[in-house]
C-alpha cells in the first residue's frame, strides 16, 4: 500500500526472470480471478439477491483496479531499478496504492461485519439493520473512507511534513540519473493511516468472527441435543422398530454432519483471519515502526512485505468465492459456456426428506454462517 522505498539493483539476470515470472503471475491470477467473481454476480440472478455477494464484488472490483493500476507500475520499477513516469505520476501511483488497498480493507471488514448481523442476530433484525440502502452506504464509504488517507493528504505533502530532506536523499541516493518513486512517511501520518487501514477493521474482524463461531457452535451442539432426544423418541419396540431404527440411523448421519459443518467452518474463519493478517500484518507493523527507526528499514524488507499484502488481493477470490459453493457453479457456467448440467436444479424438484428436530432459528445461523464463506449447505427452512 505505502511503497516505502523501492528495491534497488536485481542481483543477477536468472533472479529478475523468476521476480518477473513471479509477479506476472501475481497480476494474472488476481485479473481473473477477480474478474470472474463480478461476472458470475452479474449474470445468475441468485448469487444478485444476497445482500453479502454485493460486498463481494466492490472488493473484487477494488482488487481488480489494485492488480491493474497499482502492481504494473510497482513491478516496473522493481524489475528496472527505478522509476520512469516522473514525480507527478508518482504521487498519483502512490495515492491509487493507498485508497484501492484501503477500499478492499474495508470491503473485508464490511464482509464481517455483513456476516456477524446475519449470525447472531435473528432474521428479521438482519433484514431490518442490513436494507439495500444501508448496504449501498457501507460500501460507499468503504471507498469515501480511503481517499481522506490517500489523496487528499498525499496530494497536499502532509506525509512528507519534517521528512522532505530524508526523501530528497533516497529519491537521489544512487546519482542523478537514478530516480525512484520514494514514498515516505511521518509519524503522524504513518500512525493514522495505519490505524485507519488496518488495524481498526482488524479488530472488528476479529470481534466479529469470534463472535459468528462461538454463536453457530452453540446452534450446532442444540441441533445435535434436539437430534439425540427425536432419534431417542422414535426407538420404542414394537411393530415400527424398522423405522425407529432407521430414524435413529438418520439422525446419527445428521448429528455427524453438523459435527463435520462445524469444524470445516471452524478452519474456514481460521483460514480467512489467517490469510489477512499474513498478507497485511507485516506491512502495516513495518510501516509504523519505520518512522521510530529513523527510517532504517531496508528497501528488500519494504518490497517483500508491500507485495505480500497485494498478494492477499489474488487469495479474496478464492476466500470469498471459490470456497462457495453457488459461486463455484456460477464459474462452471461461464467457464464452460452455459452448459446445462452445472445449473441449479429446479425448485420444484425433489427435495431431501426433513426431520422434526431442525429448528428454524438454528438452521438460520448455521445456513448464513456457512453459506458465505465455506462450501457447507443447511436446507432452507
Amino acid at each position: 500500500m505505502l511503497p516505502g522505498v523501492s528495491t534497488r539493483k536485481c542481483d543477477s539476470m536468472p533472479t529478475r526472470m523468476v521476480l518477473i515470472c513471479f509477479l506476472s503471475l501475481v497480476m494474472l491470477m488476481s485479473i481473473l480471478g477477480n474478474l470472474l467473481v463480478m461476472v458470475a454476480v452479474c449474470k445468475d440472478r441468485q448469487l444478485r439477491k444476497i445482500k453479502t455477494n454485493y460486498f463481494i464484488v466492490s472488493l473484487a472490483f477494488a482488487d481488480l483496479l489494485v492488480s491493474v493500476l497499482v502492481m504494473p507500475f510497482g513491478a516496473i520499477e522493481l524489475v528496472h531499478q527505478h522509476w520512469i513516469y516522473g514525480e507527478t505520476f508518482c504521487l498519483v501511483r502512490t495515492s491509487l496504492d493507498v485508497l484501492l488497498t484501503t477500499a478492499s480493507i474495508l470491503n473485508l471488514c464490511c464482509i464481517a461485519l455483513d456476516r456477524y448481523y446475519a449470525i447472531c442476530c435473528q432474521p428479521l433484525v438482519y433484514r431490518n439493520k442490513m436494507t439495500p440502502m444501508r448496504v449501498a452506504l457501507m460500501i460507499g464509504g468503504c471507498w469515501v473512507i480511503p481517499t481522506f488517507i490517500s489523496f487528499l493528504p498525499i496530494m497536499q505533502g502532509w506525509n512528507s511534513i519534517g521528512i522532505d530532506h530524508v526523501i530528497e536523499e533516497r529519491r537521489h541516493s544512487e546519482g542523478s540519473n537514478s530516480t525512484s518513486c520514494v514514498f515516505m512517511v511521518n509519524k503522524p501520518y504513518a500512525l493514522t493511516c495505519s490505524v485507519v487501514a488496518f488495524y481498526i477493521p482488524l479488530v472488528l474482524m476479529v470481534l466479529a468472527y469470534q463472535r459468528i463461531y462461538v454463536t453457530a457452535r452453540a446452534h450446532a451442539l442444540q441441533i445435535s441435543m434436539l437430534q439425540r432426544a427425536g432419534g431417542a423418541g422414535g426407538s420404542s419396540p414394537g411393530p415400527s422398530g424398522v423405522a425407529a431404527g432407521s430414524s435413529s440411523d438418520s439422525a446419527d448421519h445428521q448429528r455427524n454432519h453438523r459435527m463435520r459443518t462445524e469444524t470445516k467452518a471452524a478452519k474456514t474463519l481460521c483460514i480467512i483471519m489467517g490469510c489477512f493478517c499474513l498478507c497485511w500484518a507485516p506491512f502495516f507493523i513495518t510501516n509504523v515502526v519505520d518512522p521510530f527507526i529513523d527510517y532504517t528499514v531496508p528497501d528488500k524488507l519494504w518490497a517483500a512485505c508491500l507485495w505480500l499484502g497485494y498478494i492477499n488481493s489474488m487469495l479474496n477470490p478464492i476466500l470469498y468465492a471459490f470456497l462457495n459453493k453457488s459461486f463455484r457453479r456460477a464459474f462452471l457456467i461461464i467457464l464452460c459456456c452455459g452448459r446445462s448440467r452445472y445449473r441449479r436444479p429446479s425448485i420444484l424438484g425433489p427435495r431431501a426428506p426433513r426431520t422434526a428436530t431442525q429448528i428454524t432459528s438454528s438452521t438460520h445461523v448455521l445456513r448464513a454462517c456457512w453459506g458465505c464463506h465455506g462450501d457447507v449447505n443447511i436446507p432452507e427452512s
